[in-house]
């Protein structure tokens, strides 16, 4: 989930609101505190010693809950991504009520005024966290990366590992750490070659603009984030692969928008004022996209709403779970202290490696519904914030005129983007066509509730 920032707390009402209808969860039963506080001072055991490789976290300065750890070292002409994940499942065990609550969660739930976390912040963000200054115990999944960027699984191994720093997107420069700037070319390269197209729309910041005003700012993704994903992107698409070859796993799946999908994306550019010429593929387009204009957002926004969006399959014999917009098999592994489904796939992987049971297909069908539906929970609450968003951009703006664009047309009527501000809103209207610019005047905004209202001037 894209957090929206809010630094001076104007979502307040609208997100206490919002916490209620959503139920989300304050805190944790005392049961599950009791057995995090009591998991997290047992001794390690079972682990391999990997402390002696030199591993390191990059992640945003402010991240405790640190689920990645890597290093990366030369293996002939390939590149060898040694990949520790955060082992909850050590201190976790099945039957347990931390495992109980976490099947209840589903996802760790990020909101402008905290987080509502799978696991209790005493494992998720010290015990179990890959922090440095001291041995922790992981699941190092080893990726071999050839240079056309081809991935494959090479191992799995539960390890102690012992990070030797916390690297920040903020401050770090991907030259300087090893190898990482070659192994984020190769994935680049790889993922051009595919005609894949990920849309990662920049995450967003309200901020003041004037006395009373405020506005939706974009925060455009550093280089070493960008470099820093493509080693996930890397493992979960190996892992993904091993578990396929092995008739066992989840994965994610997500159809490539129809053709009459892309003739509204076509029309959607051509309002917003991009040149998109005739033979260029989606993803080769989305490629030439700027995040950081409103044009840009907008097209981004439109891209994911016009697909039916990812969900997760279990493996069923003779069906290719296929992530269009990856153009590869692809799974979720690398986030296991904030996805209930990848400590599963983890646990999965090991047993292959190890020449273990793999776990039941019933297992995988119950993930793939629970995870489903916390997915589903979870985008219900990033767009009802993103509604309290820009009814906080409108308030006091009654009135106004704004140009916007029809983006698609169903029963309920338009969903217009305004041209000017990154809002999307519906507008009871007459015929219209997806693509047409029409001039819209705000009749409502309630910031506490998160809903505005329009009519069509013309």
């Amino acid at each position: 989930m894209k957090v929206l920032a809010d630094p001076d707390r104007v979502l307040g009402e609208g997100l206490a609101r919002l916490r209620e209808r959503f139920d989300i969860p304050a805190g944790f039963p005392p049961e599950v505190t009791v057995e995090a506080e009591r998991a997290a001072k047992q001794v390690v055991d079972g682990h391999s010693d990997w402390t002696d490789r030199p591993f390191v976290t990059l992640d945003p300065a402010s991240s405790t809950d640190l689920d990645q750890a890597f290093c990366i070292e030369e293996s002939g002409n390939d590149l060898l991504l040694h990949y520790a994940l955060a082992d909850i499942g050590w201190f976790a065990p099945e039957g347990s009520a931390l495992v109980a609550e976490a099947w209840r969660r589903g996802v760790t739930l990020y909101l402008p005024d905290g987080r509502a976390r799978l696991y209790p912040a005493v494992l998720s963000e010290d015990a179990a966290s890959l922090l440095p200054g001291g041995p922790r115990p992981s699941v190092v999944v080893s990726v071999r990366c050839s240079p056309d960027g081809t991935v494959a699984l090479e191992g799995a191994e539960r390890a102690i590992i012992h990070s030797r720093a916390k690297l920040a997107y903020e401050t770090t420069e991907v030259a300087d750490v090893p190898h990482l700037e070659a192994f984020a070319a190769r994935m680049t390269r790889a993922e051009r070659d595919r005609g894949a197209a990920r849309v990662d729309p920049p995450e967003q910041e309200l901020e003041r603009d004037g006395e009373s005003r405020y506005r939706l700012s974009f925060r455009v993704h550093r280089a070493s984030e960008e470099a820093n994903a493509t080693l996930s992107l890397a493992a979960n698409i190996a892992i993904a692969q091993a578990l396929h070859a092995a008739g066992t796993g989840m994965f994610r799946e997500m159809p490539a928008p129809d053709e009459r999908a892309v003739a509204r994306l076509r029309q959607a550019a051509r309002g917003l004022g991009l040149n998109w010429h005739d033979a260029m593929p989606l993803g080769e387009f989305e490629r030439t996209i700027d995040p950081r204009t409103v044009a840009g957002a907008a097209f981004q926004l439109a891209v994911r709403r016009v697909g039916t969006g990812a969900s997760y399959v279990p493996f069923r014999a003779g069906h290719t779970p296929w992530h269009a917009a990856l153009a590869a098999i692809y799974t979720h592994a690398t986030a296991p202290m904030r996805r209930l489904g990848d400590r599963y796939i983890l646990d999965t992987v090991l047993a292959l490696v190890e020449g273990g049971p793999v776990p039941e297909p019933a297992l995988f069908e119950r993930l793939a519904r629970t995870v489903n539906a916390a997915d589903a929970r979870e985008g219900a609450i990033e767009r009802a914030v993103l509604d309290l968003a820009e009814a906080v951009l409108l308030a006091g703006r009654e009135g106004e005129v704004f140009r916007a664009l029809v983006t698609e047309r169903d029963d309920k009527g338009a969903r217009v983007q305004l041209r000017d501000i990154p809002v999307l809103a519906r507008v009871d209207t007459g015929s219209v066509a997806a693509g047409e610019a029409l001039m819209v005047r705000l009749v409502g905004a309630d910031p506490v509730r998160g809903e505005v209202r329009f009519e069509r001037v013309r």
